[in-house]
């Protein structure tokens, strides 16, 4: 093929408005003896939907790796920062203690599963083949003489040449549209894990615990010069939710489709499919620019744990006053006025939290006060998150068995920079 012979068959397309018959008609002008041959016993979508399918495999071929590096460069943080304490929060409020590295491998956890969701779907991908106008292969039949054994033989030789290891045994005029179906709801599955992870990170930028990476010379705002905006993640969040979306044509699509086929499915998918590949592939960009650099900021994670601690370490102060031989009622009732008196404190008056200074100073408390630091230890309230980061993605964890198969192009991958 040569640009002369694109340029013959954009001319016959805007002639024949059909871009399948164009391109026969050229092919059939660079070969004039193959000419009453070309496109024997096949119809369009033998050549567009086989395509497509082959698409989609080598789409999904370029993501799979892309994830993996992604993976491994949020597990190597995990494991960097699986034993830093910091705050839990659920209902967007402080709860319990976690790590920076067991929340990082809440992400992790995601992205396996987008991971195993894309792996499935190449695998599962099965070529349309050569099937007929209908699924039948009746022109093929004729073409053979009624051998069905060379049909057969045909198929799989096509089938083979194309690098798939199986075809469907049935179709239409085309795949089944389920198959768009699937991959796309994979894909905007991603997408979600995007939008999730992203506003974590930017929910954490925004109290200064932790940010995605800034450039040196990057300006936040042209206005407020101070400003240090989580583009990149307010990026992530905007292309998942956009994929997330597109994944709705190709339920509508398979939904609609009649019988052995229908055009409507045409144009939608046309634009939808790379869409969608497209939007992947960016938001990959952007996983591995943000996994990259992430920031952590210890003095300020330290300071919030400090100002909500000493509410969480109640209970721990009432379990050492019982193992002094005091009344669990009593140190309850003694914790619950002191926590009150300190709560006011900072929310009526924007103080700091002073509770451990009125527990030192409340004399039913003495017998406790040399183990305070110990009971106040915040190490001792993480549980076993290293434990579970270590088991999660150390030596036979979860994480490096479903990297196994990536590991030379992750060996290989240089992080992802951004030019706008």
């Amino acid at each position: 093929m040569t640009k002369h012979d694109f340029e013959i068959a954009a001319i016959e397309e805007k002639k024949t408005l059909h871009d399948v018959m164009a391109h026969v008609r050229a092919f059939g002008e660079a070969a004039p003896e193959a000419a009453g041959i070309i496109h024997w016993g096949a119809t369009s979508c033998y050549v567009t939907d086989n395509a497509d399918l082959i698409f989609l495999r080598d789409g999904l071929g370029i993501l799979l790796p892309k994830l993996a590096a992604v993976i491994q460069k949020l597990s190597d943080f995990a494991q960097r920062y699986k034993a830093l304490p910091c705050l839990g929060y659920t209902h967007g409020q402080p709860a319990q203690l976690v790590t920076v590295g067991k929340r990082a491998c809440l992400w992790i956890q995601n992205l396996l599963m987008d991971l195993r969701n894309l792996e499935r779907m190449k695998e599962d991908l099965r070529f349309r083949g050569v099937k007929g106008t209908v699924g039948t292969q009746a022109s093929f039949l004729q073409i053979f003489a009624g051998d069905h054994a060379k049909v057969e033989k045909l198929d799989e030789i096509v089938t083979e040449k194309a690098g798939f290891s199986s075809a469907f045994a049935i179709s239409s005029q085309t795949y089944t549209r389920k198959v768009d179906l699937d991959i796309g709801h994979a894909l905007s599955s991603f997408g979600a894990t995007c939008q999730q992870m992203g506003g974590d990170i930017r929910h954490l930028a925004m109290s200064k615990q932790m940010e995605e990476p800034f450039a040196k010379d990057q300006i936040g705002s042209s206005a407020m010069a101070y400003k240090r905006n989580p583009m990149r993640s307010e990026r992530m969040c905007s292309l998942g939710r956009e994929l997330c979306t597109l994944s709705l044509n190709n339920v509508n699509t398979f939904a609609n489709q009649w019988l052995e086929r229908s055009l409507d499915d045409s144009a939608v998918r046309r634009s939808t499919l790379p869409e969608m590949f497209l939007l992947a592939d960016a938001l990959m960009i952007l996983l591995d620019n943000i996994s990259s650099g992430l920031v952590v900021y210890p003095a300020v994670i330290q300071r919030k744990i400090d100002e909500e601690l000493p509410f969480m370490a109640t209970e721990n102060l009432i379990m050492a006053m019982v193992d002094k031989g005091a009344s669990r009622q009593e140190a309850h009732e003694h914790i619950r006025v002191l926590s009150h008196e300190a709560a006011d404190q900072v929310k009526n008056h924007g103080n700091n939290n002073d509770l451990l200074e009125r527990v030192k100073k409340d004399p039913f408390f003495q017998p406790i006060l040399e183990d305070l630091s110990k009971l106040l230890d915040p190490t001792t309230f993480i549980g076993r998150a290293p434990q579970q980061v270590d088991n999660f993605i150390g030596d036979g964890g979860e994480v490096p068995l479903a990297l196994q198969r990536y590991r030379a192009q992750i060996a290989s991958a240089k992080a992802s920079e951004l030019h706008v």
